[in-house]
């Protein structure tokens, strides 16, 4: 299948004649980002006044002014400026997108204008890369932001909210991400070294493109980095790189670009950490416990990091929980536009080959020391040191422990990820009719992909101290008889002791196509458009694990470090039963159409309505659930192949010369199927499956303004949003879901000449509930990130960035729906205050 897809995407260019090839060059869509170091102000707002041409999730490139759709974009220098260097600092950035970043740099969540973010990554927003997804699906185990990395080959970022991007792109209703790359259209380079100030990493970034010749261009950039990172691990936690290169020939008409990208990247992921919760649900009070500092403490440790334990395959190994999350990305594409009998004609196709692993250090039930022991080891029950330092040697006052006396019960997570190999091509043709006195555009394409989730994930359960300085160890748990209930600090060799959950093989590979197409009129001051899209989803493939039920085993004994004595925990050994395979034989087809009308009511303003219908297909949530029959691999219920997301519209748009305002109400309604990973109170982690309706309103400001060397940026949107309805859970109906915050809100003002940029980045968010329950509540927080750069020379800039300058604790997620009686709650936290300088120079 994948070389006739290659054969398909290859087999256009055959009709390009040498003589095309020598033509002069094509228009790009995308003007080159050429001010990193521009400090010319009337050459800005000359910028700032003219047309702005969109051209990511829409038939053709147009004004924004003349499109029914909601738009924004970031150019590159923009995002250097803020000194964002992840995916989520990027997106926090952008009105109606919500992100929830506090994982690190990778695996963060975001969702858009109220729609559901029920489980982690991104389910109805696609994040692509030059106009193909990064993965097929955004909310894999993985997010798409796994194998995305802003840098300095990054020309510009689009985005597209609802409107016509459910057309457009498949799994996307409710909107559209494309991170473009540079060219080599505008010629020249820049080297930039980095470092951090009050935290431990170093950074080299760099880039070039240049033209070889009048039709011939090329662009080349990466970056590599290493250190701690901005949280104490006690081990360099950030290591790896990128680099992207793109080659691009020009002819009349049109062009052809090749393009490869090769990743190799570790980045830590920080999970729930403990924190201590007092008050009333409704007006709690969150404060770090002893020796444990929510916003710069982690529970990675260079002492919790050999772990052993059997692999997908059963075998005995080892596993290093400093790897992090390993990720390593092997793309080539090619991409070409060109005429054919007045018809633009534009083909993409992409090849990745993406794998990797990511490993995690969870904290569950977090007690006081004794309890947890008496818990586990009865009365009388003893703790020593595993691991670190003090290996061996007995904890004689539990109280003092760590300084707050607390033990947890931890998971340490293993996701082998041998293949999430990802195929896309993409292929349309335009063309443009007069038809009396206006322009008729019609668009007809399809769209292809094959996306591979092959993958292993390998829990096991250990017992931990709670401190946050990169110094935390294994604990071993005697009883009152000297029987170890632990071994090096592992409780059982399973994901919870006593079960075989979360030990899976999964084998799996989603198709899907989609034919499409779209008309659009303009006529005088008014543009009407209409788009349309089918697709048609398959999966096919194996899975492997006792929880799948039907009489499955998960669990034996094993002689892990071969003494030959099985201990308690070696009882408790999970593993895959790989001789019952469970059958994945499903698919899916799914209507989604968008229509819009924009008026021009003058040549500086313009209002829009837009209605739409789209769909988001069912990938591996989906799996491991009594959604596929473990028997015959078939969905229990058709209607569960996809997710439903309807969506209404209207707006206004100002630009004259200096100042651009938006303004859009929005509405959405949602129905989807999903599974969400709910923490008990024992601590262990249970798989819940959602079948839910979800209504949200709204409305979204987005505006800019400039004076001289004075400019701010500013968005904001406000979303009132409900659990319309809840089939396993009536008793949540009507409630707010978990996470959802009235309003959210950024602004960026600054102050700009020859010499001097200075600036600062707020974002923030209003208070939100914990759980969908609705009990304990999430505070609010503003963020203000503060940049400054200083040019003492044409080519030379320096570089001050502090990222949440006031050390402001913010909270993204609360385990716990309500205050438990321990007063002890799982939170993940946003990074606190990091300082970082750059020098520049520009060639």
């Amino acid at each position: 299948m994948k070389l006739s897809i290659l054969l398909f995407t290859v087999a256009p260019f055959a009709l390009l004649s040498p003589a095309m090839a020598q033509m002069s060059s094509a228009p790009q869509s995308q003007p080159e980002d050429t001010s990193a170091t521009d400090a010319d102000a009337e050459a800005r707002a000359a910028n700032a006044s003219r047309t702005e041409v969109f051209t990511t999730g829409v038939a053709k490139g147009r004004d924004r002014l003349d499109s029914a759709t909601s738009t924004s974009s970031l150019r590159g220098s923009d995002i250097q400026k803020i000194g964002a260097r992840s995916v989520a600092e990027v997106l926090r950035n952008i009105p109606g997108i919500r992100v929830e970043a506090s994982g690190g740099d990778v695996n963060n969540s975001f969702t858009i204008r109220g729609l559901p973010l029920a489980s982690s990554g991104s389910k109805y927003l696609q994040l692509q890369e030059d106009g193909l997804p990064v993965l097929e699906y955004g909310d894999l185990f993985v997010g798409a932001d796994v194998f995305l990395r802003p840098d300095f080959n990054l020309n510009a970022v689009e985005t597209i909210r609802g409107g016509s991007a459910s057309t457009f792109a498949s799994n996307s209703p409710g909107g559209v991400i494309n991170f473009i790359s540079r060219t080599g259209d505008a010629e020249g380079g820049a080297v930039q070294v980095s470092a951090g100030l009050d935290f431990d990493e170093k950074r080299l970034d760099f880039d070039y493109g240049t033209r070889i010749s009048d039709t011939l261009r090329f662009h080349v950039g990466g970056f590599y980095r290493a250190g701690e990172g901005p949280r104490e691990t006690g081990y360099t936690a950030y290591r790896g790189g990128q680099l992207k290169l793109n080659v691009t020939k020009d002819f009349e008409g049109g062009y052809i670009r090749l393009s490869g990208k090769y990743l190799d990247d570790r980045t830590p992921t920080y999970l729930s950490v403990p924190m201590s919760v007092s008050g009333t649900n409704s007006d709690p009070e969150y404060k770090y416990i002893a020796n444990f500092d929510a916003n710069s403490g982690s529970l990675l440790s260079p002492h919790v990091a050999n772990i052993v334990t059997l692999d997908g395959n059963n075998n005995l190994a080892r596993k290093d929980l400093r790897d992090g999350v390993h990720t390593i990305a092997k793309a080539i594409g090619l991409e070409s536009q060109f005429e054919v009998a007045g018809w633009t004609i534009t083909e993409k196709f992409r090849y990745a080959d993406l794998s990797g692993q990511m490993t995690q250090f969870q904290y569950g039930l977090t007690l006081p020391g004794a309890t947890l022991a008496a818990m586990f080891g009865g009365p009388g029950a003893t703790l020593s040191y595993a691991t670190g330092p003090n290996a061996g040697q007995a904890i004689a006052d539990p109280a003092s422990l760590n300084g707050n006396g607390l033990l947890s019960l931890a998971v340490l997570r293993d996701m082998e990820l041998n293949s999430l190999d990802v195929m896309t091509n993409d292929i349309r043709a335009t063309r443009q009719w007069t038809v009396g006195d206006g322009v008729l555009t019609t668009t007809a394409g399809f769209y292809k992909s094959s996306q591979t989730v092959d993958a292993d994930w390998l829990f096991i359960s250990g017992i931990s101290d709670v401190r946050g300085d990169g110094q935390g160890a294994l604990v071993d748990i005697t009883r009152a008889g000297g029987i170890p209930m632990t071994q090096n600090g592992i409780i059982a060799y399973s994901g919870q002791p006593g079960s075989a959950a979360f030990r899976r093989k999964y084998d799996v590979e989603f198709d899907v196509m989609a034919p499409y197409g779209s008309l659009n009129f303009m006529i005088g001051k008014f543009a009407i458009g209409g788009s349309i899209r089918y697709d048609i989803g398959k999966a096919e493939g194996s899975l492997f694990g006792a929880d799948l039920g039907g009489g499955r085993v998960g669990l034996m004994a094993y002689d892990i470090n071969g003494d030959g004595v099985i201990s308690l925990p070696e009882r408790n050994t999970a593993f895959i039963p790989l001789d019952r395979p469970a059958p994945v034989n499903f698919d899916y087809e799914y209507l989604s159409y968008s229509a819009g009308i924009n008026y021009r009511v003058a040549e500086p303003l313009a209002v829009f309505a837009r209605y739409s219908r789209g769909g988001r297909g069912a990938a591996d949530r989906v799996l491991f659930t009594p959604i596929v029959s473990p028997v015959t691999g078939e969905l229990a219920d058709e209607r569960a192949g996809h997710d439903t997301v309807k969506q209404a519209e209207a707006g206004v748009k100002y630009r004259k010369n200096n100042l651009t305002l938006n303004l859009t109400g929005f509405w959405a309604k949602t129905q989807e199927i999903n599974q969400q990973t709910v923490v008990q109170p024992d601590g262990t982690l249970v798989p819940q499956i959602i079948v839910r309706g979800y209504k949200a309103m709204g409305a979204e400001f987005e505006g800019s303004v400039r004076h001289g060397p004075f400019s701010i940026t500013a968005g904001a949107t406000y979303t009132d949003a409900e659990i319309a309805s809840d089939t396993l859970n009536p008793a949540i109906e009507g409630n707010t879901p978990r996470h959802q915050p009235k309003l959210i809100f950024q602004a960026t003002p600054q102050f700009e000449n020859d010499m001097f940029t200075v600036g600062a980045n707020f974002v923030g968010t209003t208070s939100s509930f914990a759980q969908d329950s609705n009990q304990l509540k999430m505070p609010g927080f503003t963020v203000v990130n503060a940049f400054l750069q200083f040019r003492p020379t044409e080519r030379i800039q320096l570089s001050l960035n502090a990222n949440n300058l006031f050390d402001v604790t913010g909270l993204t997620d609360v385990a716990q729906a309500a205050i438990p009686a321990s007063g002890i709650v799982s939170v993940r936290a946003i990074n606190g205050r990091t300082i970082s300088t750059s020098l520049r120079f520009d060639f």
